[in-house]
């Protein structure tokens, strides 16, 4: 027996799917008409603007007030751009300079570029405080480690785009700063007070409640003091009684990706992860990346299974939908919102994010040389470094670990050598290689990571960037004298 037609498009109206390559595939659009809320873009969904826009029309054919959704956070998470890296630099290099009405302004134009490409709802901005210097998911996602720092510059990220047209979903609620591990790989653990979340994670959240953010996405974290041994996505805790009765928050609640380890392992897959998010308290269940038609009607089978045994009730799949229908609405209505973009906006804003410790030096003509670092699956294989950059520079990619500082050496000659990374101070021999070459030869250093503490002795010069854009290699490569 099917299922019943009713409740089938009530589930399906609490679904955030997705599918594979640049055309939308005739399922995904059927789903849209028969209620699924909307689709989430990802890289693999884009090759150039042309191409975007034509996809957002298609699904639209489906149903005119579908949400599509992407993570463009700017900085080192982009999809627009993930064949180049982006235009704009990220949040840590936007709390660096400290210009909240720029940061509205960046925010503003990267909504208006996803206005054009009829993209309703950014999955940004990334508002944890990022309190360690080891999280391997935030960092430079982050604005910084200060909360009032943060606060500030969340609450103009959301206002920037959103008077753009497009809907903010800030993330990572209650806070996924404090994290040494990845959530799309395991559970993380948060084993603090509340009050300290108060302290230190959460009045970012206060502060995009404030500014009006649309939308919150929740995350795949534990919290002990609150979530017991499960995720904040599965607490009611959390998204009830932290998120809307104490912060006042009337938006919509959706989902980090259900398909993550952090969700997914915890319930038992993502179909009863699924139905678990709805009975917290969640509106828009963000399915993943991998998703196809076959998935999204299990999932929905699931969450109606859910609806007949009892374990979630029909009123709270219905508020669910409804506001994820509220939505939509929004982002109809605030369609015609005027947007301008300034080309040169994003690169301006990286060269003064750029800091310089020591000075620079015999950099004419050296030796660049990128470590490899391994990207985080919320990042994906963007390109990043000082070589598009480069005026006839020669450059190298090496990993860390399995290079000898004699080998530079002999490579650079009597030139200078400028080491280029990503979080450098764990990065797998990383620090021994740097110290090592540097105690011999002449070393600039470019960080364009998290900057954490650590400095190593004996180098010429410390470039911090504060991210890994397209903006701050081309902001680097002009500080060093070396750009094109």
């Amino acid at each position: 027996m099917g299922l019943d037609p009713g409740l089938r498009r009530l589930a399906l109206g609490t679904l955030l799917a997705a599918y594979q390559g640049p055309v939308p595939p005739e399922w995904a659009v059927e789903l849209l008409a028969d209620g699924l809320a909307g689709h989430t873009l990802f890289g693999t969904n884009v090759q150039d603007p042309g191409q975007v826009a034509a996809s957002t029309a298609a699904l639209r054919s489906g149903r005119p007030d579908a949400l599509i959704a992407i993570d463009e956070e700017g900085g080192d998470v982009t999809r627009l751009a993930h064949a180049t890296g982006s235009p704009y630099p990220g949040n840590a290099a936007l709390g660096a300079i400290g210009d909240v009405a720029l940061t509205r302004r960046v925010y503003q134009a990267i909504g208006a570029e996803l206005a054009a490409l009829g993209i309703t709802v950014n999955l940004a901005p990334t508002v944890d405080v990022n309190s360690a210097d080891d999280n391997p998911v935030i960092g430079t996602r982050s604005f910084g480690a200060d909360p009032l720092r943060v606060a500030a510059h969340s609450a103009a990220a959301v206002s920037g785009l959103q008077s753009a047209g497009v809907a903010a979903c800030a993330k990572h609620f209650p806070g996924h700063g404090a994290t040494v591990t990845d959530s799309h790989h395991e559970l993380p653990m948060v084993d603090v007070p509340v009050e300290l979340l108060r302290q230190r994670d959460l009045p970012p959240f206060a502060a995009v409640v404030a500014a009006g953010a649309r939308a919150v996405m929740t995350a795949h974290i534990r919290v002990p003091a609150l979530t017991g041994d499960g995720p904040a996505t599965f607490s009611r805790a959390v998204l009830v009684d932290l998120l809307r009765s104490e912060y006042g928050f009337t938006g919509t609640v959706i989902t980090d990706a259900l398909e993550m380890k952090g969700a997914a392992v915890a319930a038992g897959g993502v179909g009863p992860a699924a139905v678990r998010a709805l009975a917290a308290g969640a509106d828009l269940l963000c399915i993943g990346a991998k998703v196809d038609a076959e998935l999204v009607e299990q999932v929905a089978a699931q969450i109606v299974e859910a609806l007949a045994d009892g374990r979630l009730a029909t009123a709270r799949a219905e508020e669910a939908a409804g506001r994820a229908a509220d939505l939509a609405a929004w982002t109809r209505a605030a369609g015609d919102a005027p947007t301008t973009v300034d080309p040169d906006l994003g690169y301006a804003a990286a060269r003064r994010a750029v800091r310089v410790d020591g000075v620079l030096t015999g950099l004419d003509r050296p030796l660049v040389v990128q470590l490899h670092t391994e990207s985080t699956i919320a990042e994906g294989r963007v390109p990043w470094g000082l070589g598009p950059h480069l005026d006839g520079v020669p450059e190298i990619k090496v990993v860390a670990a399995e290079t000898d500082h004699a080998t530079l050496r002999g490579l650079a000659g009597d030139r200078s050598i400028v080491l280029v990374g990503r979080h450098l101070h764990r990065l797998p021999g990383g620090p021994e290689l740097i110290t090592a070459l540097a105690a011999e030869h002449p070393v600039t250093v470019v960080e364009m990571g998290w900057p954490a503490q650590w400095r190593p002795s004996g180098v010429r010069a410390f470039v911090t960037t504060y991210g890994a854009s397209h903006a701050n290699g081309r902001a680097a490569a002009e500080v060093l004298g070396l750009a094109g």
